[in-house]
């Protein structure tokens, strides 16, 4: 077992690896820029580092910076967390280079998987079904027009090496792709140093869900159930959640299986997620492969009771994966939101600036993964996700109105965050239903912001009705009576001063 691991990212996610480092007694090693010199995960750390200036790129993106800080603190293992350089295999060469291990999967698997291109291409061998497109970078404008006549309209226009819904724009007709072509490489180029595109057919109101893999350097890989991460503005996932309500043991095996396929076909070891579309007919396209942990990951953590991140550290130590496929189970249900510091009524506007106070949810089935603290200061430097609130229930409703019950009770000052939102998701009959799919947040948001259930106020009129009509066959003509009290609601202000009280105690 390693002895000392460097943890070469920040946020909530470092945070995450310094305690499963410590859980295991395994030291860790910090690393912090200028601007998360006070962060928690410097403080929760063994140890800390200084990278560099606040700019990533100057410091967190610095491979040569991370390395010098591995030798000097003798770390025998990295860590990358996600983002950053989760995904670079420059980094994963430069530790072997180093005679540092790697926490995650080769240089070459990553290569074999991060173009998304080469994935397609590897999908293919692995016989895993795709979504109508090209399998290789199309060379420019006239040529992706040329494409999109053949497959038909509507079609999605990917950056090759991109990610998180950078260099991606839904071309709906001929006269938009010039505007779409250009603005769709421009981003492709500033996000990831490389402008190439290639197309896809557009599937209609498809659901995003995903598979996780792990695999070890015996060769065994295993799939440990699905999450769904329909819920996305813009691309970018808002709510996950395992198991998808749509999932059927049969529809379960079979993406498990393909998942698994293309894993063998890349030689993949340690934890991997490969990500699909599911139409209405539930037929399964594959998307990409993320060759790293996931934000998401608590969900499948909670609902397989496996620590994904100790699992990462004992794999990449060499020891073989103490389960097979059939040890995996799911139990109960969970859900997990982001919490961003930015404003939803301000066209989600980063929300930058000092945490006056931060009180945490608790409570049956909450886990909170977070990374700042009251006090911290956030900065506009970096991506601006403050945690993960995850519940966990016996079924999906319980999971949902326990995630509810720890929003109200979470309360942030100091700055803006998305919490509001995030209720009104939940809240959201068609959301309840499970009616979602990759635009639905996109189409629904402007009701979700002014507060209103989008075309379902209609049939709280009239449940409202059928009830009055009930009690008055009844003979009871006024709600009071039938409860013997008056049932008034709480206001928000109320509970606010109540919290306020107990704050002031503590």
């Amino acid at each position: 077992m390693f002895r000392k691991i460097l943890i070469a990212n920040r946020g909530e996610i470092a945070v995450r690896i310094a305690r499963a480092c410590r859980e295991m007694g395994i030291a860790s090693a910090a690393v912090y820029s200028d601007a998360d010199r006070a962060a928690l995960h410097v403080r929760l750390s063994d140890e800390a580092y200084r990278a560099g200036p606040a700019p990533s790129r100057e410091s967190y993106l610095r491979v040569d910076k991370l390395m010098e800080i591995a030798r000097r603190a003798g770390c025998d293992a990295v860590h990358p967390g996600y983002g950053f350089l989760a995904e670079n295999p420059e980094l994963g060469r430069a530790c072997a280079s180093n005679k540092i291990t790697f926490i995650g999967p080769s240089p070459e698997a990553m290569e074999r998987l991060g173009s998304k291109t080469a994935a397609r291409q590897l999908a293919a061998r692995a016989g895993v079904s795709m979504v109508p497109g090209t399998k290789d970078a199309i060379g420019n404008l006239d040529e992706a027009g040329s494409i999109a006549k053949v497959f038909g309209y509507p079609v999605l226009l990917k950056a090759v090496a991109g990610g998180g819904g950078k260099g991606m724009r839904v071309v709906s007709a001929e006269s938009e792709m010039a505007a779409a072509w250009r603005d769709a490489s421009s981003e492709a180029l500033n996000a990831f140093g490389d402008a190439r595109l290639y197309l896809e057919k557009y599937v209609d109101r498809p659901r995003h869900i995903e598979i996780q893999i792990f695999g070890d350097a015996q060769g065994r890989i295993v799939h440990l159930g699905e999450r769904e991460c329909s819920v996305q503005r813009r691309h970018q996932k808002v709510i996950e959640e395992s198991p998808s309500p749509i999932m059927t043991p049969e529809l379960r095996r079979s993406m498990g299986e393909a998942a698994v396929r293309l894993a063998k076909e890349a030689e993949y070891t340690n934890a991997g997620t490969v990500e699909f579309l599911v139409d209405a007919q539930r037929n399964f396209y594959f998307l990409e492969v993320n060759t790293r942990l996931q934000v998401e990951h608590p969900v499948t953590e909670m609902v397989t009771g496996l620590d994904l991140v100790k699992l990462q550290i004992r794999v990449a130590a060499g020891e073989p994966l103490p389960f097979s496929q059939e040890d995996v189970g799911l139990s109960g249900h969970a859900v997990e939101c982001r919490l961003y510091a930015e404003d939803p009524g301000n066209q989600f506007f980063p929300s930058p600036g000092t945490i006056h106070s931060w009180r945490a949810p608790s409570g049956p089935g909450i886990r909170l993964d977070d990374g700042v603290y009251a006090g911290f200061s956030v900065s506009t430097e970096y991506d601006p996700m403050l945690g993960k609130l995850i519940a966990w229930g016996q079924d999906r409703a319980e999971a949902i109105a326990r995630l509810g019950r720890a929003l109200q009770e979470h309360s942030v000052t100091g700055i803006k965050t998305n919490t509001g939102l995030l209720l009104s998701i939940l809240r959201d009959p068609e959301f309840l239903r499970g009616e979602i799919f990759t635009r639905w947040l996109d189409e629904r948001l402007p009701y979700l912001l002014a507060g209103k259930p989008a075309q379902e106020h209609d049939v709280v009129a009239e449940d409202a009705a059928i009830l009055a009509a009930l009690l008055h066959s009844l003979g009871i003509n006024d709600m009071t009576r039938a409860n013997g009290t008056a049932a008034e609601a709480e206001s928000r202000w109320k509970r606010e001063a109540r919290f306020e009280q107990v704050d002031r105690r503590e």
